[in-house]
């Protein structure tokens, strides 16, 4: 995605009727805020602390009532991170199983289970713990995604909003850097397993056709598209910041928006912060 800090085509002054317009759309039924100009909206409050601040609850809002809207089948965060969780242990019982057991075949396919299972199950957690620790809150589990159905974890818009755009991109790196290394820790038992060789072959293909996945959809679909495009917002605030910036551009990052009278200086740039709940 290019983020560019030229005059946006939506004035301040039309955003928050073009959101009141969205959140009563959304509560007739229409569930499809692209198409409603939602995130049009929302790139351009990514670049402006001062929009953050007036118009994250709104889009947060608008954004949970679409999700509740468009998606059936979800549940709570916390039966959600249990049911994930319980995969986890499940998998480590697996790696247990693959030493104890004398069959080759069976420790085999018990080694290939943990890895399976943790690539899964570790997916979703790892966003929500990195979400959690830099201020981002989370509504639901979720199961949806390109086919098979998997696991997702539904964002408090506005939180994640207001969270540095540079730690979102991590966040959403998180995730899949999680489910890459999941197959190689279980590989990383089959030494001492004494699992049959095609065990250790099948996690290596695992985790291979893992990556090659991500390079080829994730980059244009899924997570590592979030990461480029939250990387981006975070280079063009950062961009608003150098030398040589023009008040207007210092002013959309900094919360001085307001301040376009000729001569006027930006206001100093502030950390992001997390705000108490």
């Amino acid at each position: 995605m290019e983020v560019r800090t030229t005059a946006s085509p939506i004035a301040r002054e039309e955003i928050g009727p073009a959101l009141d317009r969205i959140e009563a759309a959304v509560a007739a039924g229409d569930a499809d805020v692209s198409s409603l100009g939602l995130w049009k909206i929302v790139r351009r409050v990514k670049l402006d602390r001062l929009l953050i601040d007036e118009h994250a609850d709104q889009i947060g809002r608008i954004d949970s009532a679409a999700f509740r809207v468009g998606v059936r089948l979800r549940t709570s965060v916390p039966l959600g991170n249990l049911i994930l969780g319980l995969g986890t242990a499940v998998g480590a019982l697996a790696v247990g199983a693959a030493f104890v057991w004398h069959t080759p075949l069976w420790k085999g396919l018990a080694l290939v289970a943990a890895g399976a299972i943790w690539s899964i199950s570790v997916h979703s957690p790892t966003h929500w713990l990195v979400g959690y620790l830099i201020g981002i809150r989370w509504t639901h589990y979720f199961l949806g995604g390109p086919p098979p159905p998997r696991p997702g974890l539904k964002s408090d818009y506005g939180t994640y909003l207001r969270a540095d755009p540079g730690s979102r991109a991590w966040m959403h790196a998180s995730g899949a850097v999680a489910t890459k290394v999941a197959p190689f820790v279980a590989l990383g038992f089959w030494p001492a397993s004494n699992a049959p060789w095609w065990a250790a072959a099948a996690l290596g293909a695992i985790g291979v056709v893992q990556i090659a996945t991500d390079v080829v959809f994730s980059t244009k679909t899924s997570d590592w598209k979030k990461f480029r495009r939250e990387r981006a917002v975070a280079a063009a605030r950062r961009q608003a910041l150098m030398p040589g910036a023009t008040p207007v551009e210092q002013a959309r990052v900094t919360g001085g928006s307001q301040l376009n009278a000729p001569g006027s200086s930006a206001l100093p740039a502030e950390p992001v912060v997390r705000r108490p709940e």
